[in-house]
Parts: structure tokens; C-alpha cells; sequence
């Protein structure tokens, strides 16, 4: 089994302590942010960053669904980690200054993909589709972040 990641970035305009409340906030912004792919979203427990279990389903593919049950962290300040107690995947967002009034977010996904041929084209092919799940997450936080 390889290691399998996803990466993206965007620049916010807006403080970077407001950009990470909001992506922190699973009661109220975080919801509204996930694009369609997202289904069956429900915060379990907390509700804001830190000792928040939130579940979702993720239809990362026509034929791929992954059901989803994340404990989030905040193990330094401007960053949330999200880990799957379904999976071993783990999807990290980052939050810093990118200049005056302005944020940089980057979400990192890792997990451990399959092995022989599948985990091959996994390998290959999983991240570029959760990196446009992503931007599309991310374009939605902004357009939340900057009204």
C-alpha cells in the first residue's frame, strides 16, 4: 500500500483569523461551503474546531462514495486536522497570511490507497478529482469569507 495525497491552495481576502473561524465553524460556514459531492452532512458532537465529530459522505467518483466520521483537531493555531475514524485518511487545512488583509488556505489529504493495479490507478488518478472537490470547497469559502 502506497500513500496516496491530495494537495490544493487558494488566497482569501479577508484576515486569516476569520478565513480559519470560518472554516473551523461545522455548525454554520462549513456546511454551506461543501459542494454537491458532499451528502448526509450532520455535526455529531462540538460544532467549532477542536473536539468537533462531524460525519459526511463524500461521492468522490461516479462509483466511488466514501462514508465519512472526522474527529477535528487543532493541533498549532491556523491549523484544523480532520481524521476518518473510517479510513486512513487524514485531510489537514492550513491557514496563514498571504499579505496585508489576505489568507492562504491549503488542504492537504492523505490516506493509504490499495495495493497491485487499483492502487496504481488510485495513486494516479484519486487526487486530481478530491484536488477539484477542493478548489470547488475553497471558492465557495472565499465567496463566504469575502461578502
Amino acid at each position: 500500500m502506497a500513500q496516496v495525497e491530495a494537495t490544493t491552495q487558494r488566497v482569501i481576502v479577508g484576515r486569516p483569523e476569520d478565513v480559519f473561524d470560518a472554516l473551523a465553524d461545522y455548525d454554520g460556514t462549513r456546511g454551506k461551503i461543501l459542494s454537491e459531492r458532499f451528502s448526509e452532512y450532520e455535526v455529531r458532537e462540538g460544532g467549532d474546531g477542536e473536539g468537533t465529530l462531524v460525519h459526511w459522505k463524500l461521492q468522490a467518483t461516479s462509483k466511488r462514495i466514501r462514508d465519512c466520521l472526522l474527529e477535528v483537531s487543532e493541533p498549532t493555531d491556523g491549523e484544523l486536522v480532520e481524521k476518518d475514524r473510517n479510513s486512513s485518511m487524514v485531510t489537514t487545512w492550513t491557514v496563514t497570511p498571504a499579505g496585508e488583509g489576505k489568507a492562504r488556505v491549503v488542504v492537504s489529504s492523505v490516506w493509504n490507497g490499495a495495493g497491485g493495479i487499483g492502487g496504481f490507478f488510485e495513486k494516479t488518478f484519486a487526487p486530481k478529482g478530491l484536488v477539484r472537490i477542493y478548489d470547488e470547497v475553497l471558492g465557495k469559502l472565499a465567496a463566504e469569507v469575502e461578502k
